[in-house]
């Protein structure tokens, strides 16, 4: 985040409606609409602006259901990937505000990196931050990020870090994220899964995410897609959801979405052993992947690699952008 002397941070009372802030965020599609002063997709550079909501509370039923959608087992904590379902409205407001230079809908997710400091209680009482980065280069565009904080009192237990792309004219000298370490084709797999093609809109009830593009073909075709596809944050929680048993209390979790998923769809998860990539230590280094199966092994969707960190918070004075 930048200098907290130069940002501007904006309180909300309470979580904004997300219907309302799709359709304001589909607007810049419709020619010429991003004139329009209320409009996001004017161009120019992303606000130094920080929206924060403080007193969330999970509620356990939706939890529950999160957790049946996303493969996750019933506990007393939140699923790792649940703090996003919760940041994600400020998200949409913050990618719907006039000022904001892209339309929300268009934009590729293409990587998102979580750190879970501890376990998050599903009754504690949390304080939501969410900013984005400045526009950077990209080999096929410009991306941006988008950084969320979720602290417990004055501590930071649960940060992530998505990165979208704008399409578009792009920078070939800019680092695209391709070195990313990948589990080859020759790792069998060690779960399939078959997705049935209305997981998309069963995410988006659990979520709030309702891009078009994840809901039904006929939204999704006039997008460029020619069928529904898997929210990129549900594959990422699934494969979570399989690695749950060797997750421990604090860790990190990168990933770059790579091909998209058409839904219905049967996918491969594996992961490399200790002997193939993982390494031990303070805990483990895992390397995972969700891929096609059969002659589409080479049709990656999902490369990602658990971390271990210090099971620790971080303090508010080491947090960035504090307000």
């Amino acid at each position: 985040m930048a200098a907290a002397t130069k940002t501007k941070t904006r309180k909300l009372e309470s979580a904004p409606s997300i219907l309302p802030l799709y359709a304001r965020a589909a607007i810049p599609l419709v020619p010429g609409a991003s004139r329009l002063p209320f409009v996001p997709g004017g161009g120019g550079e992303i606000p130094d602006v920080q929206l924060q909501l403080d007193g969330v509370t999970a509620d356990a039923t939706a939890v529950a259901n999160y957790a049946k959608v996303s493969g996750f087992a019933l506990r007393d904590s939140l699923p790792p990937t649940y703090p996003h379902v919760l940041a994600f409205p400020l998200h949409m407001a913050l990618m719907s505000d006039g000022s904001f230079p892209f339309g929300a809908v268009g934009l590729v997710h293409i990587a998102n990196r979580i750190t879970q400091y501890r376990r998050l209680g599903i009754d504690e009482e949390l304080s939501l931050r969410v900013q984005a980065t400045k526009i950077a280069p990209h080999p096929k565009g410009r991306s941006f990020d988008v950084v969320t904080e979720v602290r417990v009192g004055r501590q930071i237990a649960w940060e992530s870090t998505s990165t979208f792309l704008r399409r578009g004219k792009g920078d070939p000298g800019a680092t695209s994220g391709e070195a990313f370490p990948i589990v080859g084709e020759e790792v069998p797999a060690s779960a399939t899964w078959a997705l049935p093609g209305d997981l998309g809109r069963r995410y988006a009830a659990v979520s709030g995410d309702r891009n078009p593009i994840h809901m039904h073909s006929l939204t999704a075709k006039p997008l460029g897609f020619p069928a529904a596809i898997a929210h990129g944050m549900w594959t990422k929680a699934r494969a979570l959801a399989a690695l749950e048993p060797r997750l421990p209390d604090a860790f990190a979790v990168d990933v770059r979405f790579r091909r998209p998923i058409l839904l219905p769809a049967k996918v491969e998860f594996a992961t490399a052993e200790p002997d193939q990539g993982a390494r031990p230590g303070d805990g483990e280094e895992i390397d995972f992947t969700v891929r096609g199966r059969g002659k589409k092994r080479g049709n990656r969707h999902l490369d990602g690699r658990v971390l271990p960190v210090k099971a620790k918070s971080k303090t508010q004075s080491k947090a960035k952008g504090k307000a």
